[in-house]
């Protein structure tokens, strides 16, 4: 299909969104994927995924925001995953590689769950935590999560001397009753989303690090705006291995769209 009129697939991750795009010859530019991804004049979504096979790996993915910069994604490579499964690429397990290098992820009818890379290399702040699961993160916490002026308090953050020229994703935390309640703000989209897998993975960590635990085995449940998600690691002397981010991944609905619009 030619680049001016494109087939897409619509997913979402926990209301995390994306725009998924097979095969191309090249991705598209920049100005492209912002049109693409406006929830006014586009499809609408907070980021893009172009999608092909590969033999290095069951299938290549890479991972753009809503502005067009480069990325990770957790629930995005989920997504990617889940796409696979319906074209008929992988089936209970695959392995593939996207912007941070190769991953593994298994599949059921209900979850994907994607093996992230190791963490071993946190900051620990008087005000939060600062790590990279594949994109870098920002991790505090909060008495009241829902009352929480989101935008406010990550700008402060986010368009700090610190962190305006990289950018940073900033997350709040709440824990109750176990649960790990979690909103994002995310770079690249510049705004509040429903949820992010790569800032759930930091918040499981950070939260594990907050509570001095000294399981070797952790697991937790995160609920985030658009949905539940599931993380679990091995902690083995100063690093986090064996990290599993799970949850649901399904299609919203596909068709064609023209770039010349």
């Amino acid at each position: 299909m030619s680049k001016d009129l494109i087939k897409f697939y619509k997913y979402q991750g926990t209301g995390n969104d994306f725009i998924i795009i097979n095969n191309l010859d090249e991705f598209l530019s920049a100005e492209n994927i912002i049109k693409l991804c406006d929830r006014k004049y586009g499809i609408g979504a907070d980021g893009i995924i172009f999608m092909n096979r590969t033999d290095k790996a069951d299938f290549n993915m890479m991972y753009y925001n809503a502005d067009g910069s480069e990325s990770f994604c957790g629930n995005g490579s989920r997504c990617a995953v889940r796409h696979a499964e319906f074209l008929g690429w992988v089936a209970d397990d695959c392995k593939f590689t996207s912007n941070d290098g190769e991953h593994t992820a298994e599949i059921n009818e209900d979850y994907v769950m994607l093996k992230m890379h190791d963490v071993d290399f946190i900051v620990v702040e008087e005000m939060g935590y600062i790590l990279n699961t594949g994109s870098p993160h920002y991790i505090a916490y909060t008495e009241d999560l829902e009352q929480l002026d989101l935008i406010k308090a990550a700008h402060e953050i986010r368009y700090s001397e610190r962190f305006k020229e990289v950018g940073i994703n900033v997350n709040y935390l709440e824990s109750k009753n176990g649960i790990l309640h979690i909103r994002t703000y995310e770079r690249g989209v510049e705004d509040e989303t429903l949820s992010c897998g790569t800032g759930a993975t930091a918040a499981a960590i950070a939260h594990y690090l907050e509570q001095d635990s000294t399981q070797k085995r952790y697991n937790q449940k995160l609920k985030t705006k658009g949905g539940n998600l599931n993380i679990s690691f091995e902690k083995k002397k100063n690093c986090f291995e064996n990290i599993v981010l799970s949850g649901p991944a399904d299609l919203v609905f596909q068709g064609n769209i023209s770039l010349n619009n």
